[in-house]
């Protein structure tokens, strides 16, 4: 594609981003590199950079992937999860997510679908055009696998949101191109297997330090170790999660508090990150922790109060773990991460008791950008606690207790906590879970979780869920489009 052109259509979609963020945005991030880990001499450049560049602003940019849609369809179903706001605001989605009564025609199921195809027909655009040039270079090796890689993540987000989708790996020149039959579960996971085991050879284990959140090998197989735990192929997820492990390239922060924090950025924790920066000239953003923020006046107008933590996440923590202080934010007190003397008011009333503290923005960070809302935090999709409880679950399941007790206390030891007492595979599966609900609580996982540990019907119960709610509709603008090829899922 010629650079111009790409430069122009990048141009127009994040501006649209921008519009629907309330903010502005110029181009200079298009003559910027995306920013990654060092790793000494900078890696060639391919003949797809700019493309290839243009996948990372669509993860950040793109409706669907990292906005106010990912906060609806990645986080409120969970048990630990509430709307938040005030009671009539966004009352409509607010029933549909918390309480399953998912519709076809909704508008956060539709982007949500559409946002992660257009990022894989996007990648597919520079995969088919490197083939076609026939050039084999490194640099350019590279910029496919990177494709690859990221097309492997929208499947893999896709497959556990909708279960059957289509897999399309054509270059869409027409509408019609992007018509396609629903594929199996067991045929998707096949096709992003295939992407992550291309791509993982080929990838860096670490970037240089001018190009920060790029993918890398240990992506490649966390996403492969994420997806060989779903299918409960326990001995090629620890595999693979070692892989990740024993590179050395990836540790513990020290501090829970940094990782969810400006400071955090791209930090060795750090496994794949939706770049943002709110520092002049290069501010791009989106409005994902916008929406999370406390709702409140004044020096506490951080947001819009959405995803708020339930009564179930508060009590669920073990008396002494420092991550219920950075996650869980109290109207009234006590002190904000420890801090003496900070403390969110409850007078006048909030809308909300608790708050999501993985949204929330530090008070010298409020005065350097003169505006309470989050817009310099990266979004933290995948980190390395998750790749340690991910080796932690297979292990257990494949008897080895010594081993997955080694990865569990390494997750609780930096959240201030003991080793754990569990000592045989069922007490040990329940510690897991444990661990898993409290690492990342207000992130990603716990709606999903539920759903593979086969737990949904039975916790989520009591919010209106049945079996066929651990997956979304098929959007139906989705199915008009495609002239009925697209088969709606069961019972919608």
């Amino acid at each position: 594609m010629n650079y111009k052109i790409f430069k122009n259509i990048m141009l127009t979609g994040v501006l649209s981003a921008a519009a629907l963020s309330f903010q502005s945005c110029g181009d200079d991030w298009l003559d910027l590199k995306p920013e990654g880990r060092p790793v000494g001499d900078e890696v060639t450049i391919g003949g797809f950079e700019a493309q290839a560049f243009g996948l990372y602003a669509s993860l950040r940019d793109q409706s669907g992937i990292s906005d106010f849609t990912y906060v609806w369809t990645h986080q409120i179903r969970a048990d630990d999860n509430e709307k938040g706001s005030t009671a009539s605001d966004a009352a409509t989605d607010g029933n549909v997510f918390n309480n399953f009564a998912y519709s076809a025609s909704n508008g956060h199921i539709k982007n949500n679908w559409n946002g992660h195809y257009k990022i894989i027909y996007d990648a597919n655009e520079l995969i088919n055009a490197a083939a076609a040039t026939g050039d084999t270079s490194v640099g350019t090796g590279i910029n496919v696998a990177e494709a690859k890689v990221i097309r492997a993540f929208c499947y893999f987000e896709l497959r556990r949101d909708y279960g059957e989708v289509p897999i399309n790996l054509k270059t869409i020149d027409v509408p019609k191109d992007e018509i396609a039959p629903k594929n199996k579960v067991a045929e998707v996971d096949a096709q992003i297997i295939k992407d992550l085991t291309e791509a993982k050879d080929v990838l860096p284990t670490q970037w240089a330090s001018a190009y920060l959140g790029r993918a890398t090998s240990g992506l490649a197989n966390t996403l492969l170790a994420k997806l060989y735990l779903y299918q409960k192929d326990w001995s090629k997820s620890l595999q693979a999660a070692e892989v990740v492990i024993n590179s050395n390239a990836y540790s513990l922060n020290a501090s829970y508090d940094t990782e969810f924090t400006k400071d955090g950025n791209n930090s060795r924790e750090s496994i794949l990150e939706v770049q943002k920066t709110y520092d002049y000239p290069t501010k791009y953003t989106n409005n994902f922790y916008e929406s999370q923020g406390v709702r409140g006046s004044g020096e506490w107008d951080l947001g819009w109060g959405f995803n708020v933590p339930s009564t179930g996440l508060v009590a669920a923590y073990e008396e002494g773990d420092l991550r219920k202080k950075t996650t869980i934010l109290t109207s009234g007190g006590p002190d904000i991460y420890n801090t003496p003397g900070l403390i969110l008011p409850d007078s006048p009333p909030l809308a909300q008791k608790y708050w999501n503290g993985k949204a929330y923005t530090r008070p010298s960070e409020r005065q350097q950008y003169a505006t309470g809302k989050n817009y310099w935090e990266n979004i933290k999709i995948i980190r390395y606690a998750d790749v340690l409880l991910i080796a932690a679950e297979a292990a257990n399941e494949l008897g080895q207790s010594a081993n997955a007790a080694m990865y569990l206390n390494k997750v609780r030891n930096r959240a201030g906590l003991p080793n754990t007492t569990a000592a045989d595979m069922m007490s040990m599966r329940e510690a897991i879970k444990q661990e898993r609900r409290v690492e990342f609580g207000m992130e990603f996982e716990r709606f999903y979780d539920l759903v593979r540990w086969g737990d949904a019907t039975t916790v989520l119960a009591p919010f209106g869920y049945t079996d066929r709610n651990k997956y979304f509709p098929i959007p139906q603008d989705a199915i008009d489009k495609s002239q009925g090829v697209l088969i709606q899922n069961p019972n919608y």
